[in-house]
Formats: structure tokens, C-alpha cells, sequence
């Protein structure tokens, strides 16, 4: 069971890289591993490689939100990508919009994509590290000191997030109602030849 996603808070890295594609996030040298432990270390490797870069920043590290450019995790459909921003440390991104997949990727981890127009993305690209982002999972509010607002999230996914249900944990959930199922559809016969 995941850990249950209802709050998030604190400063978050004003990244804002338009087409950030999963190579990017992580290379394929750390590819070679079906463990999530460890991959934050290659989260946006290179980039945190080059002195300067807001990845980089000690004033950011830690952050749990990332503000995002149009079409994040665009590219493969690696869900290394995924483990490697959740084991950074990142609990939600910020975007105007998200590789399909990789939105499905980041939900599957716990990770809440939140969409919002390129005007506001700016207006929180201007944060600095000590302000701060909150996130109300449940209500669907954004909070800065300036602003309130509400994003769309999809109720399932929502519910997910705000109980910690992964794919096996909704099966569990309802265990006692596919027992039940079992024990009235009774034994199965087996086929006969062809």
C-alpha cells in the first residue's frame, strides 16, 4: 500500500523545461535495475550536473513540488522516470500539460499531476525558495500567498491518492466480495479435449 497523498507542502523548484522527456528525468543507464530504491540519485542527473541549475540548488533541495513546462515526461513510457522523482523526493507536479503515460506512471506512484494554464505556471515560476506551495488533495486547492485555486483531478484518481490504493490494494478492497463470487459461481468444470 502506497502512503496516502492528502497534503502537500513546502517550496518547489522552478523548473519549467517545456518537453521534458523521460531521458531527461532519467537516463538509461540507470535503466538496468526493477528496484525504486536508489533512483533518485539519477533524477535529472545531468542536469543537476551542470552548477547553477535550479535542480541543483541547495535552497531547493527537498522540495516536494515540481513546477513543470508544457508536455512533462513526454518520450518513452519508462516508468523508471516515475520511481526516480518519487525517490527524489517530488510529490506533485505542476504543468500545463503531461505525456499521457507518464500522468499514468506518476499516479500509479503516488505522484499528483496537477494541470493548470501557463499563466499561472509563470506566476509560480516567480517563487522563490522561501515561499511556499499548498496542496490540498482532497478540497483540489493550489495555495500560495498571492493566490487560492482550484484544479481538476479525476475522481478516481483522487481516491486513490487520498487512501493510498495501488492497483493491488484496489483488488484487495474488495476480497470479500470475489470470495464471495467464488464460493456461489462453485467449481469449475474442466473443458473437454479438442
Amino acid at each position: 500500500m502506497a502512503e496516502p497523498l492528502t497534503h502537500i507542502c513546502g517550496t518547489a523548484f522552478p523548473f519549467g523545461m517545456k518537453n521534458c522527456d523521460t531521458d531527461v528525468i532519467i537516463s538509461a543507464e540507470w535503466l538496468k535495475t526493477t528496484s525504486r530504491r536508489g533512483l533518485g540519485r539519477g533524477a535529472f542527473a545531468a542536469l543537476r550536473a551542470i552548477p547553477g541549475h535550479v535542480l541543483a540548488d541547495p535552497a531547493y533541495a527537498g522540495s516536494p513540488i515540481l513546477i513543470a513546462g508544457d508536455n512533462f515526461g513526454c518520450g518513452s513510457s519508462r516508468e523508471h522516470a516515475a520511481w526516480a522523482l518519487s525517490d527524489f523526493g517530488v510529490k506533485a507536479i505542476v504543468a500545463p500539460s503531461f505525456s499521457d503515460i507518464f500522468a499514468s506512471n506518476a499516479f500509479k506512484n503516488g505522484i499528483l499531476t496537477i494541470e493548470l494554464p501557463q499563466a499561472i505556471i509563470d506566476e509560480l515560476m516567480e517563487l522563490g525558495p522561501e515561499d511556499t506551495i499548498d496542496i490540498d488533495v482532497d478540497a483540489q486547492i493550489l495555495s500560495t500567498s498571492k493566490r487560492s485555486l482550484r484544479f481538476e483531478i479525476d475522481l478516481f484518481r483522487k481516491n486513490c491518492l487520498l487512501n493510498g490504493f495501488d492497483e493491488i490494494e484496489l483488488t484487495l478492497a474488495s476480497a470479500d466480495r470475489i470470495l464471495a463470487y467464488e464460493a456461489d459461481r462453485g467449481p469449475i468444470s474442466p473443458r473437454p479435449p479438442s
